[in-house]
C-alpha cells in the first residue's frame, strides 16, 4: 500500500466518522474541510484537479444555495406558522388525514426547494403543530419520521432536489429535463408506496382525533412579529394572509418550472436560480422593509464548503484507484443485464450510504459508471438506480443523508427525543421494499418509454 494510498483512505474514514459522530455538535463542513484540506497538502489531488471539481459542482452548489435563500425568505413570511395553521385546520381533527398532509407538505417543499430546505422548513412546522396541538411525545414521532423520510426521499423525481444529484448530473452529462422525463413517474409512484407502507407500520401509533388549535398558532406569529405600521404583511385577516402566501408559493413554483426550460434550452440553471432567489429577496424587502443582511445570517453557506470538501476527498480516492478497483468488480455485474445490473448498483450506493453518507456514495458509484464505456441510455438508467439508492435507500439509517443529519440536529435544538430504535421500527421495514419497488419501476417506465 503506498503512502498516497494509505492516507486518503485514513482521511476519509476519518472525516467520516467525525462527521456522523458531530462531538459537540460540531458542524459537518469543518471535518470536511480538513480532510481535503489534508488530501490538498499531500498532492493527491492536483490544482488542475480543483479546476475540475469547481467547474463540476460550481452550478450545482449555486442553484442549491439559491432556493434554500428561498425557505429562509418564506420563513420571515410568516409561513411556518401559515402552514402549521392550515395543517391543523385541513386535518379537521383526524389524526389519519393529518397524516397525509404532512406526506403531502414533505414531498412538495422538497420539489419546490430542495432536500435540505425541506428538512429545515418542513421540521420546525411540525415540531410547532405538534406541540400546539399538545400531543405526546410517543404520538409525535410518526409524523416526525414519516415527513423527514418523506422530505429526503423526495429528492428523487427531479434532480434540482438535491445538490449530490445536480452535481452527478453534471458527471454523466445528463440535463434536468432528461433526469425528469426518466424519473418523476417512477419515483412519484415509488413515494406513494413508501408514504402509505409508512402509514400501515405506525397507524397504531396515530392519535384518531386532535384538539383544534390553529388559531394560536397562526395568530401568536402575526400578532408577535408584524405592527400595522410596520410594511405591507401585517395583514388584518386570515383569508388575505392566505391570498399572500399562495402567491409566494406560485412565484416559487414558476421559478422552479424555469428552471426546466433553462436546462432544455442549455441555459445554466445556477443563472435562474439566482435571479429567483434575489427578486424573492427585493419582494421581501419591498413588504416587511427588512434589511436583506438577515437573510445571509440565516443561510447555511457551510453547505458550499462541505460540498466542495468532500468531492476533493472522493477526488483523492479517485486518483488512488478505487474507481479502477470498482470498475473492476462492477463491470461483469453490469454486463449481465440492465435489470441485475440496476438493482446491483443501486443496491450497493443503499449500502455505502448507509456506511458513508450519500454524499460520497453517489459520488463514487456515478464517477465508476462513467468509466465503463456504456451506451447512453445504460448509463443513464444505471445511474438513476443509484439516485434511488443515494435518495431512499440511504433513509435505512439516520446517518445516511445530510438531511439526516441537519433533521437530527433540529430536534436535538427544540428537545425532541427520537430513539434509533423508534426510526429502525420504520425504517427496517419501509426503506428496503421501497427502494426494491422503485427500482422495479424505473427499470418498467425506461423500457416502455425509452427502449
Amino acid at each position: 500500500m503506498t503512502f498516497e494510498l494509505g492516507i486518503t483512505i485514513f482521511v476519509f474514514l476519518t472525516t467520516m466518522l467525525v462527521i456522523l459522530w458531530r462531538p459537540k455538535g460540531i458542524n459537518e463542513a469543518y471535518p470536511a474541510a480538513v480532510g481535503a484540506g489534508i488530501i490538498l497538502l499531500t498532492g493527491v489531488v492536483s490544482r488542475a484537479n480543483v479546476a475540475d471539481i469547481i467547474s463540476k459542482i460550481g452550478g450545482a452548489s449555486i442553484t442549491i444555495m439559491a432556493t434554500i435563500v428561498m425557505a429562509v425568505i418564506l420563513e420571515s413570511f410568516g409561513f411556518f406558522h401559515w402552514s402549521a395553521a392550515r395543517l391543523a385546520s385541513m386535518a379537521k381533527g383526524s389524526g389519519y388525514r393529518l397524516y397525509w398532509y404532512v406526506q403531502l407538505l414533505c414531498f412538495l417543499m422538497t420539489l419546490l426547494f430542495n432536500n435540505d430546505g425541506s428538512i429545515l422548513i418542513t421540521t420546525p412546522i411540525l415540531i410547532l403543530l405538534l406541540k400546539n396541538l399538545q400531543l405526546k411525545p410517543h404520538q409525535q414521532i410518526p409524523y416526525l419520521l414519516s415527513g423527514a423520510l418523506t422530505a429526503t426521499a423526495s429528492s428523487a423525481p427531479i434532480g434540482v432536489s438535491n445538490i449530490v444529484n445536480l452535481i452527478a448530473l453534471e458527471i454523466v452529462d445528463m440535463t434536468l429535463y432528461m433526469h425528469t422525463a426518466m424519473m418523476f413517474v417512477p419515483a412519484t409512484l415509488g413515494l406513494l408506496f413508501m408514504s402509505w407502507l409508512m402509514f400501515v407500520v405506525v397507524k397504531k401509533k396515530l392519535p384518531k382525533k386532535l384538539p383544534n388549535s390553529s388559531y394560536e398558532i397562526e395568530e401568536s406569529f402575526f400578532t408577535k412579529s408584524f405592527h400595522p405600521l410596520k410594511g405591507k404583511l401585517s395583514v388584518e385577516t386570515k383569508r388575505k394572509r392566505t391570498k399572500f402566501m399562495l402567491k409566494v408559493l406560485l412565484f416559487v413554483f414558476v421559478m422552479r418550472c424555469l428552471l426546466f426550460v433553462a436546462s432544455f434550452l442549455s441555459i445554466p440553471i445556477s443563472i435562474v436560480a439566482v435571479i429567483g432567489s434575489f427578486a424573492l429577496l427585493v419582494w421581501r424587502w419591498y413588504h416587511l422593509r427588512t434589511n436583506p443582511v438577515d437573510i445571509l445570517k440565516k443561510t447555511p453557506w457551510h453547505i458550499l464548503i462541505f460540498a466542495f470538501s468532500m468531492y476533493v476527498i472522493i477526488y483523492g480516492l479517485n486518483n488512488v484507484g478505487l474507481t479502477a478497483f470498482l470498475v473492476q468488480f462492477c463491470e461483469p455485474i453490469v454486463n449481465q443485464g440492465l435489470l441485475y445490473a440496476s438493482f446491483t448498483m443501486g443496491g450497493l450506493v443503499s449500502i455505502l450510504s448507509n456506511i458513508f453518507n450519500n454524499h460520497p456514495a453517489l459520488m463514487i458509484g456515478t464517477i465508476t459508471l462513467t468509466e465503463m464505456g456504456l451506451d447512453p441510455i445504460t448509463l443513464k438508467t444505471i445511474y438513476l438506480a443509484n439516485i434511488i439508492g443515494s435518495d431512499i435507500g440511504s433513509l435505512l439509517l439516520p446517518i445516511g443523508t445530510l438531511a439526516s443529519l441537519i433533521w437530527m440536529y433540529i430536534l436535538k435544538q427544540h428537545k425532541v427525543k427520537v430513539k434509533w430504535k423508534d426510526y429502525l421500527s420504520v425504517s427496517l421495514v419501509v426503506i428496503p421494499i421501497s427502494t426494491i419497488f422503485t427500482l422495479f419501476l424505473l427499470y418498467y417506465w425506461v423500457q416502455m418509454v425509452f427502449a
